[in-house]
């Protein structure tokens, strides 16, 4: 969506006046990594993210379990957006409930969070280290699978889940309809809820409508609100350090960005970071005052910075 802008957009111009620098590891788990949190052997995603999203999640270990669709290529099988599929959620709800029939004596559980999101609880950590799915998307997911100690174990469950959901009616109904089958599970962010902890570097205040970052505000103590409509709703707070999670919403077209460069323009902002998650790397352009007034550097349409 992003890279789609043009080079006369407010992006493509914080862009080209920015310090651009790459970090080989998807947004989330950047994130994850400044707020101090260990990746052994996940970042703890799920954890988090259920617990703000209305689950208990106690002492379990807890794994997100996006309902996604596998699409099968010359010699392999790729996943493909969106992630999770968007399903109904009375279609979610049968599919999810033929999964818990299925594995009731193996000790899964699959819960949906008010948000719709899937997660699969644990009473065993289950010896396995997962990929984030914006790092396996639209490739071979041979290398991304589960691994570890019992890394056969989840290849077998995933192709149980297959296998189930193969014929199943919701899918029949949704191939008839012309839309993806929701035809896997992708499995990811395993832990418990780790203890909470005082993060130096945490900002005062995140701003943020996915159940994740209210989850790592509520772990770290930070406040935490709704992403508001207007940046001068988040310039008048009185929080010095702010994070903003813009989902696609705000996205679709290039408002906020061209808010943030009339801000930059007036000194309301000291320093802008904006963290852009591409794949399996993000993004991080630093911008001061001072560089948006440095005429010398054009801006190029968007997709250009992403072709580190």
């Amino acid at each position: 969506m992003l890279a789609s802008l043009p080079s006369n957009s407010a992006l493509a111009y914080l862009l080209a006046k920015g310090h651009t620098s790459w970090i080989d590891m998807p947004l989330e788990a950047y994130v994850c990594q400044q707020f101090g949190l260990s990746n052994w052997p996940d970042y703890p995603i799920a954890a988090i993210a259920a617990q703000a999203d209305g689950l208990t999640t106690g002492s379990d270990y807890w794994l997100r379990a996006d309902p996604v669709h596998l699409m099968m290529q010359r010699d392999s099988m790729s996943l493909i957006e969106p992630i999770p599929q968007l399903i109904p959620k009375v279609d979610a709800q049968v599919l999810m409930a033929a999964l818990n029939a299925h594995f009731e004596d193996d000790g899964l559980q699959f819960l949906m969070g008010r948000s719709g999101a899937w997660y699969c609880r644990l009473m065993q950590t289950p010896q396995i280290s997962t990929t984030l799915p914006r790092v396996a998307l639209n490739k071979n997911i041979y290398t991304f699978m589960p691994k570890g100690e019992a890394a056969s174990e989840w290849l077998s469950i995933i192709n149980q889940v297959q296998m189930l959901w193969f014929e199943h009616k919701v899918n029949v109904a949704r191939q008839s309809e012309g839309q993806y089958e929701v035809n896997s599970v992708w499995f990811s962010g395993g832990g418990v809820l780790p203890a909470k902890q005082v993060i130096p570097q945490a900002p005062e205040l995140i701003l943020s409508n996915q159940v994740f970052y209210q989850g790592l505000a509520a772990w770290a103590g930070v406040s935490c609100k709704a992403v508001p409509l207007q940046l001068s709703e988040v310039l008048h707070c009185q929080a010095a350090k702010v994070h903003v999670q813009l989902d696609n919403q705000f996205l679709a077209d290039d408002g906020w960005f061209k808010a943030l460069v009339q801000a930059m323009r007036a000194n309301k902002i000291s320093l802008l970071t904006l963290n852009i998650g591409f794949y399996e790397k993000t993004q991080v352009v630093q911008v001061k005052p001072l560089d948006v007034f440095k005429f010398w550097r054009k801006p190029q349409a968007v997709a250009r910075y992403f072709n580190d």
